[in-house]
């Protein structure tokens, strides 16, 4: 190993062991309320270097510690500028317990303009987690947040929304990891009182020393209360999702008797969704649908199609399932395996 790349490797070390101590202490230390943003440096043996802007906000009373994640894919606009109010808006003279926020998980990504992964790298964040100690900076990002993040916290959100292509029905989803019941019933209990209308469970099957891919799933494979909020299309910001959002966390602060925001709404009737069906493009080329997100459809409807360049209908796709469409493709480009919509139902 040359010199250089134990300098970097060296670096890595420093900023990650600072990161951590800076973490438990401020978790541990008495002073309440106080606030501290930090900047946890990230470095590789490629020679990339990003970073993670990390907040935490401790109220003026104990209590639980909630962890905020936004960005995790940073063409995903909402979710950061709706944790961006967040921390502005949050009085910690009235917060019983302490919030850590990364507003921003995968700079790289956000900064670049990127869809899905990060450029210096090449690699999804949220098909990552674990990560490694000694991987590229995606895998170290993902490395960092099991291990330093989310160890100390009882209830963790990981906020999405639709990407660059993607049209999406605004949802909050759980695992329903019966492993951890008693943390299951709270991961719903804090859906359903999210003020989303959709309220969407995955059902979990993963084995315990299996790579958790997804952030959330870390979470919930580690046997912590674990979320997650979708709520955004289309790399655009739209208000109504980033409200969406911010009064989601509101309502589930609200429950666990944390913080209380004065202009917070209750959502009115829930819809539950238990069952995904998925369809995957078998072809390259222009795709096309008259249905969006949002929309229910029949089993054997027709609900797309794809063209090659010339216009051809090269392949057309039915319903496998009745339900509504949680999410589609919304830009024409598909290529063979891309995921083209997902339809989620309530089976009994």
């Amino acid at each position: 190993m040359n010199k250089f790349l134990l300098i970097i490797l060296f670096l890595f070390s420093i900023s990650d062991v600072y990161g951590q101590r800076t973490i438990k202490e401020i978790l541990t230390d008495k002073v309440r309320p106080f606030e501290k943003d930090t900047i946890i440096e990230i470095h590789d043996f490629l020679n990339n270097k990003t970073h993670v802007p990390l907040s935490i906000i401790k109220g003026k009373y104990d209590g639980p510690v909630f962890t905020m994640v936004a960005g995790v894919h940073g063409f995903e606009y909402p979710p950061i500028v709706a944790i961006q109010k967040l921390m502005t808006e949050i009085n910690t003279d009235t917060l019983m317990g302490t919030l850590i926020i990364i507003p921003v998980a995968n700079v790289g990504s956000f900064y670049s303009r990127t869809p899905f992964i990060n450029p210096l790298d090449k690699t999804n964040l949220n098909n990552a987690f674990p990560g490694k100690s000694d991987g590229t900076v995606t895998q170290k990002i993902a490395h960092f947040m099991t291990k330093q993040i989310i160890p100390l916290t009882d209830v963790f959100l990981d906020i999405h929304g639709g990407d660059a292509s993607e049209d999406l029905l605004p949802f909050i989803c759980y695992y329903n990891n019966k492993k951890h019941p008693e943390k299951t019933r709270m991961a719903r209990l804090l859906s359903e009182k999210s003020g989303f209308e959709y309220v969407v469970s995955y059902p979990y099957t993963l084995k315990d020393h299996a790579p958790a891919k997804y952030a959330f799933k870390q979470a919930c494979q580690d046997g912590k209360i674990a979320l997650s909020i979708e709520s955004g299309k289309l790399g655009n910001v739209q208000e109504i999702e980033i409200n969406l959002i911010k009064n989601a966390v509101y309502n589930m602060l609200s429950q666990l008797r944390m913080y209380t925001h004065i202009n917070q709404k209750i959502g009115g009737n829930i819809q539950q969704l238990n069952r995904q069906a998925y369809i995957d493009a078998d072809a390259k080329g222009i795709f096309y649908s008259d249905f969006k997100a949002g929309d229910k459809v029949e089993k054997g409807a027709i609900v797309g199609y794809i063209t090659d360049e010339f216009g051809k209908i090269i392949s057309s796709f039915n319903a496998p399932v009745s339900g509504v469409i949680l999410y589609k493709i919304g830009t024409p480009p598909v290529n063979v395996d891309d995921t083209i919509m997902c339809i989620s139902y309530f089976d009994n």
